[in-house]
């Protein structure tokens, strides 16, 4: 069981923390444990509790009237407005609460009805990423356990290799040829996967490499290859003051390929990209390098 403050259940609810500290005491809705500076904390029923509190209050529900709703008569009503409504954030909330529970079958429900309701892709870009993105700060912190990390990350990666596997393997006349790699050490596989996913939906070449790759491996497969593109995301590793040096490394090695570098440790930060570098910022970036 993980252990919440109060700004982890405000980033992943979306409700402020004086209003929970306001329903605490006028509701008695939320009962949290005090550290012994007297400092709150939440566990994981009390986390699924406020974001079942604030699905139903974003479906008109008023906080008197949620109040007064057992946990179960709450999670049926939850139940029912996240099986009949499609929009994002509701499908968000219930794929944090099934992250939370380590429950298979309520994630590959609602992955399954969203993607024959917007597509793949679309259920990637609009639900998956923001779902990742805002629980990513908890996992770095500790305040999400790593069986609850290892269990969601598992489930996405084995549809993205599924839909990746579907795939028509067709490249337009035009198109380019792209090598995916992650650098040593780093393992965060996701949005490389996605990645591959988008290039190949454009009907471009894929060499896909993979998590932890030595250099020296990278430098063999690029002499078989000359790829177009060198794609990567650089989430922790090399760390923050290791990463200008990599790059400056990968744009020496591979002068004739174009690198196309993005995650934590490359976005928003102070590198210095070469000419024969982009920073992919987010998907739409990728999506347009791969569409032209």
């Amino acid at each position: 069981m993980s252990n919440y403050s109060i700004k982890d259940l405000e980033q992943l609810s979306g409700i402020k923390a004086h209003t929970l500290r306001i329903w605490e005491h006028r509701y008695n809705i939320i009962s949290p444990k005090r550290t012994d500076t007297n400092i709150r904390t939440y566990d994981d029923q009390d986390l699924k509790l406020v974001l079942n509190i604030s699905l139903l209050k974003d479906h008109g529900y008023k906080i008197s009237e949620i109040s007064k709703l057992s946990v179960e008569e709450m999670y049926q009503e939850v139940i029912k407005i996240s099986d009949k409504q499609l929009n994002y954030p509701d499908q968000i909330h219930a794929l944090t609460i099934s992250m939370i529970d380590l429950d298979e079958d309520r994630f590959e429900k609602i992955i399954s009805t969203n993607i024959l309701q917007f597509g793949f892709e679309n259920t990637m870009i609009h639900i998956i990423y923001p779902f990742l993105s805002r629980i990513g700060t908890l996992w770095v912190t500790g305040s999400i356990g790593p069986a609850q990390e290892h269990f969601i990350t598992n489930l996405i990666r084995q549809k993205l290799i599924v839909a990746i596997d579907g795939q028509v393997s067709k490249q337009r006349p035009n198109g380019k040829k792209y090598m995916l790699f992650l650098p040593e050490g780093e393992l965060h596989e996701i949005s490389l996967l996605f990645a591959n996913y988008i290039i190949r939906a454009r009907y471009n070449k894929v060499v896909y490499l993979g998590q932890s790759l030595p250099f020296n491996e990278l430098v063999f497969a690029y002499n078989v290859h000359k790829p177009d593109y060198i794609f990567s995301a650089i989430t922790s590793v090399p760390a923050n003051h290791e990463a200008q040096l990599y790059v400056n490394k990968l744009a020496a090695q591979f002068p004739e390929s174009h690198l196309l570098l993005t995650g934590y440790q490359v976005v928003g930060q102070d590198i210095q990209m070469p000419e024969n570098g982009t920073i992919v910022n987010n998907i739409d970036d990728l999506i347009r390098i791969a569409s032209t």
